[in-house]
């Protein structure tokens, strides 16, 4: 199993431009779909920047990568010290890191990771290759 590394960054740009969209257009967008789309596209992100580092890794060993980079991040937060809230308010260290613990957003990972295996499973599989 090899994936294609030109394949998938263009599945993270569509993804990030997808997260970049649901921001945009949120006036449009049921207000649950609007608590919960951003998590989910950043761990499908999280899902495909994984498969293009390990490309010859299987799906579920990318999928529990992510889910366990994901969970990290999101647990990070529980952690308050000048120096990572510094971090945290500048724009990329807050796309990154994020602001406060949420358990809703764990299950948003886990839902964005599902969607990105299924999608691998679906898109590279029947191809022979990932």
């Amino acid at each position: 199993m090899r994936r294609n590394r030109v394949r998938y960054t263009l599945y993270i740009a569509l993804t990030v431009a997808a997260g970049l969209a649901s921001r945009h257009f949120s006036g449009l967008l049921p207000q649950w779909v609007n608590l919960y789309l951003g998590d989910a596209l950043w761990a499908l992100m999280v899902f495909w920047m994984v498969g293009f580092a390990f490309r010859h890794k299987d799906s579920r060993w990318v999928a529990v990568v992510a889910l366990l980079f994901s969970y990290g991040i999101e647990l990070s937060q529980l952690y308050h010290a000048p120096w990572i809230d510094a971090i945290r308010h500048t724009t990329l260290g807050g796309l990154v890191l994020g602001f406060g613990f949420l358990w809703s957003d764990m299950l948003c990972y886990t839902v964005g990771i599902g969607a990105g295996f299924l999608l691998e499973r679906y898109l590279c599989l029947g191809r022979g290759q990932q």
